[in-house]
């Protein structure tokens, strides 16, 4: 008989759904397995009104209107938040994401200054009505220390900003796995192919572009850490995948699109990663419960079963003229989906 697993209130506490034609192909392959995300607001143009939120969700709720779906929404960061607005709009949100200008897909429109008092009346405003700020936290200087530069901005905005809840997004570093335990009101997100793959296994050989990603993946080491306070469920530390669906023109391609696809294999794979180093009872508290303490949010039931059994990878997954490459593409894992109740 095989071996049989249960998850419970899956979260993804970081994801990109794109629009249109792209959140109708990659929306329920989220959707069907997962019992919320938290989405990232770097549309084109990005979300910054509760008009554009609001018609967003209504988009993503129809693309997955078969599921027991909850779209986390959150706004794209700017300087200039009124304490109106924001109190308006709070309700909406599970929080406001920062992007460095340039830094990354879509993020043109980010802040040009990390400048404490710069940022200091949105981030004082969010402050007071408890709006947690999700950071894409990199500098514009060397590719590989680009996370490691950015941690003294960590420390001084979680110091600036005690009641503020911030979250250290898609962490690659050893040094942000340092961090959660330096500062009460620093958090993370990890991704799957971080805990999984280092710089080597992008360009280590032949370059892989549907391994490419920012932040890139760094060294062995970082990797280590990471993995481990995954597999331990460090409570500050949430599943968050990062999936960044590109068309498939655009990752293979010079100056390919930076972005991993993981959704449609995310739980299949962690639950081989976690059986492979004998923690799967620290599993459920990673893809679930601890993001729930972290965002205070309660969930409907839902109980995802999978069973080990080899599961192919589709080589591509396509809706119209939109198609997409995922992550281990065309390769057999050992873990499958059985059943979603």
């Amino acid at each position: 008989m095989s071996k049989v697993f249960e998850l419970n209130k899956p979260l993804d506490m970081h994801l990109h759904l794109r629009d249109n034609d792209m959140l109708k192909l990659v929306g329920p392959l989220t959707s069907n397995t997962f019992s919320g995300a938290l989405v990232m607001p770097n549309l084109v143009p990005p979300i910054t009104t509760k008009e554009a939120l609001l018609a967003y969700k209504q988009r993503i709720l129809e693309a997955c209107k078969d599921d027991d779906f909850t779209p986390y929404m959150t706004l794209f960061f700017q300087n200039n938040y009124s304490s109106e607005f924001l109190a308006d709009i709070k309700d909406e949100i599970i929080g406001i994401k920062l992007y460095p200008a340039g830094i990354t897909t879509n993020s043109e429109t980010g802040v040009s200054s990390m400048d404490i008092e710069v940022l200091r009346p949105t981030l004082e405003n969010m402050s007071r009505l408890g709006i947690p700020l999700c950071i894409h936290g990199e500098t514009n200087g060397f590719v590989m220390d680009r996370e490691k530069e950015f941690m003294p901005i960590y420390e001084s905005l979680a110091i600036a900003f005690p009641n503020l809840k911030i979250v250290m997004e898609h962490i690659t570093t050893k040094d942000a796995v340092e961090l959660l335990d330096k500062y009460y009101n620093l958090y993370a997100t990890v991704t799957l192919h971080h805990l999984l793959i280092t710089l080597d296994d992008v360009a280590g050989g032949m370059l892989d572009p549907h391994l490419f990603c920012k932040p890139i993946a760094k060294r062995p080491e970082d990797r280590y850490a990471l993995l481990n306070a995954a597999l331990k469920a460090h409570p500050k530390l949430m599943f968050g995948s990062d999936s960044a669906p590109h068309p498939k023109h655009r990752k293979e391609c010079c100056g390919c699109a930076a972005g991993v696809f993981t959704s449609p294999i995310a739980l299949q794979v962690l639950v081989e990663l976690f059986e492979k180093h004998d923690a799967l009872k620290n599993l459920n508290d990673f893809v679930s419960k601890n993001a729930q303490k972290i965002y205070g949010k309660t969930l409907n039931a839902k109980t995802i079963k999978l069973v080990k059994k080899d599961f192919t990878v589709p080589a591509i997954y396509e809706y119209k003229d939109e198609k997409v490459v995922p992550m281990y593409a065309g390769q057999t894992i050992s873990w499958s989906i059985d059943s979603v109740l």
